[in-house]
């Protein structure tokens, strides 16, 4: 029996498939889980305190439907300093456990850019008591982002320009060369700590310069070879 064969045995309506535009297509990709790779720029590690030598690779989650390709970021609640931090975003059309390096990009549907959204104060306190991220990096809509650009029209981004400019002012400036670690290690990687599915997407990691951003801003990010988002906070 699939969903739609048994949609009318839920006590509530199941919610709707969050899913992602795909450039110059009228399809979706639909989304299953949202992994985000923390602290993957040394630059960034290092403004955040920490030092990039001494850690290997961490996760935390998002929830698919905080992915928002509105064009607004609804400035959230309970916070007076929320952050941007540009990404780019690699969604998975397959999958499976511990896949090895060789093998992890054929894993990859395609790619798009991203802006991780952060309740930093709320982070923070998280933080110093020792609780889960959550509160500061789940909310609705704390992931705007772009359309996906297929693997097959672009290849696989291994360096190139990331940016970000808030009211025409260069803000985040990296390059993908700059990842601690790279797309490949990160599949493989998080494929030993979880079972990898189709439509599971990782936000790969920003470069240095996070900052906080306040209603009316206009958010401008870019990667190279990608394509680029614009977005307003309200």
């Amino acid at each position: 029996m699939n969903i739609q064969d048994a949609a009318s045995n839920y006590v509530i309506k199941p919610p709707a498939i969050a899913a992602l535009p795909v450039a110059g297509s009228d399809r979706q990709f639909p989304v299953h889980r949202v992994y985000c790779v923390g602290r993957n720029y040394a630059a960034h590690a290092v403004e955040m305190g920490h030092d990039p030598d001494k850690e290997p690779p961490f996760f935390f989650q998002k929830n698919p439907d905080n992915l928002d390709t509105s064009g607004q970021f609804p400035y959230p609640p309970a916070s007076n300093d929320v952050h941007h931090e540009i990404e780019m975003l690699v969604a998975l059309k397959g999958g499976g456990r511990d896949i090895p390096l060789e093998k992890a990009l054929d894993c990859v549907y395609g790619y798009g850019v991203a802006l991780d959204m952060t309740r930093r104060d709320l982070q923070g306190k998280a933080k110093e008591m020792g609780r889960p991220w959550e509160v500061g990096k789940a909310f609705e809509a704390s992931a705007p982002c772009g359309a996906l650009v297929p693997a097959e029209k672009i290849g696989h981004p291994n360096q190139g320009a990331v940016w970000l400019d808030v009211n025409g002012e260069r803000k985040q400036t990296g390059d993908l060369n700059q990842m601690i670690w790279k797309v490949p290690e990160m599949i493989s990687y998080l494929s030993g700590l979880f079972t990898l599915m189709p439509g599971d997407v990782i936000l790969s990691g920003t470069p240095s310069g996070v900052g906080a951003v306040n209603r009316g801003d206009v958010l401008r990010g870019h990667v190279e070879g990608i394509g680029e988002i614009e977005v307003r906070v309200v």
